[in-house]
């Protein structure tokens, strides 16, 4: 699993395993509902494993430059983006984030609601309790950042400040994750447009610019100088 493709055409029971094999001694696994990557820094990135699309991507059409892909069958940005970009920045950074990936956010945030009674039963890491903040990645477009009330000033002022908008979004997996830890949180955008259509694509080089820059290595070192909590 290295390319965005590799991440586009499984269907969510096959990323689970493809993950759950990926991150082996790293990863707390709960069936059908999450996986956690442990990390050192206080920051958690999440990401769900659904698509909304009937059937798995089996084409991919790209432009001649490859930078925009879409399928007839969906390409499902939404949020295999996310997926793909918490593995690619989990492997890259220096200090390592905790990763959530979730399953069934498209119904309802099941695998979300699963991981919250976890935390609630004290079946999860006792190092959640030190998270300063969590970073979705499942926002269409290019420069939005959606809080849903997650949020307070100096959070936002510091995501705001990496290039990103404030928005308005209706629900996401961390609208469940953020309240139960009692962390701040951002949905960020991560380049597909056209969500939940057919017509869906992914600009590639969007999800490199905005949410790689504002991750990797040095910015991940800075977080932990915030303390956050909504």
């Amino acid at each position: 699993m290295k390319k965005l493709e590799d991440f586009l055409r499984p269907t969510q029971k096959q990323l689970f395993k493809l993950l759950a094999k990926k991150f082996k001694g790293k990863a707390i696994l709960s069936k059908g509902n999450f996986i956690l990557v442990r990390g050192t820094a206080p920051v958690m990135l999440v990401a769900h494993l659904d698509t909304v699309h009937t059937e798995p991507v089996r084409q991919i059409c790209a432009s001649k430059d490859g930078n925009i892909l879409m399928s007839p069958q969906g390409i499902g940005g939404d949020d295999r983006c996310g997926v793909f970009a918490l593995v690619k920045i989990y492997l890259s950074a220096q200090v390592k984030p905790w990763l959530l990936f979730t399953c069934d956010e498209e119904v309802g945030g099941l695998g979300a609601q699963q991981f919250c009674i976890a935390y609630s039963q004290r079946r999860l890491p006792n190092e959640l309790d030190d998270l300063k903040f969590l970073v979705e990645i499942d926002r269409k477009g290019k420069n939005d950042a959606v809080f849903y009330d997650c949020d307070n000033p100096d959070f936002e002022a510091y995501i705001t400040g990496n290039g990103f908008t404030t928005a308005i979004g209706s629900f996401s997996d961390i609208s469940l994750i953020a309240p139960e830890l009692g962390v701040a949180a951002v949905n960020l955008s991560s380049g597909y447009y056209n969500a939940h259509t057919l017509h869906e694509f992914i600009n590639v080089n969007e999800l490199y610019d905005k949410v790689f820059q504002l991750l990797l290595t040095k910015k991940l070192r800075a977080c932990h100088d915030l303390i956050i909590t909504i």
